[in-house]
């Protein structure tokens, strides 16, 4: 059985947790993917009282859907390798935060962007502050048993699940994984993305699934808001070499329908793309209980 979740921002905005949550349910997904970008209103998160927390547990008890997998991405605006002092201790002070909340809302992964930087130029020298602060970052997950997970990105600086075993290669330790993206792997044409998968199956943890338009001479590629099915990912294909090579871990869908005039509907017509490719590669949900 396979756990399939939404990511947040899937969802209409402005709703409490309960209605997110119940939202959640009533749609069949088996957990919510939560947030934490570079926006002001959802860094703020970082600084959820134990009052608000509480708050967000009692809606996970009584609606009976977990937060899973959280997204921190605020670590574009705030990189961990940036030149920058100042910032690469915020840096460290958000990550820290973020498994702290992941420990009190008992999620079991934190999805790290694999940017060194992204605002800034990039070098040598953000690479290896990078890797010093992610060192940082991995022992204090690992003191709290929370995973964290690297993605693989819209970017060059780690665009592969070969480059993220590299980084395994230095930080050796077993709450250090990946996070891929099969529409971000897809994206980059030098990525033969079936090897990819098997050659790395052991470091994933987590799977997005997206659909993008790859990078090209003649384009830069598209990784958001490709609706499924128009973009260039094999999903059939990716999905039932996954199956085939045992893995059992669950997957969420990346949308970013939130502000859309409809979100729901936007969800379903995922949902509905994604139903027949389930069935056909051998893939069943977890039933869902009232």
């Amino acid at each position: 059985m396979t756990q399939i979740g939404i990511y947040e921002k899937a969802l209409p905005k402005g709703m409490n947790w309960q209605s997110r949550l119940r939202l959640v349910k009533e749609l069949g997904f088996d957990f919510l993917e939560l947030s934490i970008d570079e926006s002001d209103e959802r860094l703020a998160r970082l600084n959820w009282t134990d009052n608000e927390l509480a708050q967000i547990q009692d809606a996970i008890r009584q609606t009976g859907v977990p937060i899973r997998t959280l997204m921190l991405s605020g670590h574009r605006r705030y990189p961990l390798g940036s030149t920058k002092i100042e910032i690469q201790e915020k840096a460290l002070r958000m990550g820290c935060r973020a498994i702290d909340i992941a420990e009190k809302l008992g999620i079991r992964h934190i999805q790290l962007a694999g940017y060194d930087v992204f605002y800034e130029k990039r070098s040598y020298l953000t690479r290896e502050y990078f890797m010093q602060n992610l060192i940082s970052l991995v022992k204090y997950a690992a003191s709290k048993e929370v995973m964290l997970d690297i993605e693989t990105m819209d970017d060059p600086f780690i665009n592969s699940l070969t480059k993220v075993k590299q980084i395994k290669e230095r930080i050796k330790s077993p709450w250090l994984q990946a996070y891929p993206d099969l529409g971000n792997l897809s994206a980059w044409t030098e990525n033969n993305v079936a090897q990819e998968i098997e050659n790395n199956l052991d470091i994933i943890a987590h799977i997005h699934l997206k659909d993008t338009l790859p990078v090209t001479p003649e384009s830069k590629g598209q990784f958001k808001d490709v609706p499924f099915g128009s973009g260039t990912v094999d999903f059939i294909g990716l999905l039932k070499l996954l199956t085939d090579l045992g893995y059992d871990g669950a997957y969420t869908i990346e949308m970013w329908s939130e502000n859309s005039l409809d979100p729901i509907s936007e969800v379903k017509k995922a949902q509905a793309f994604f139903k027949p490719i389930l069935e056909m590669v051998g893939l069943k949900q977890e039933e869902q209980h009232a």
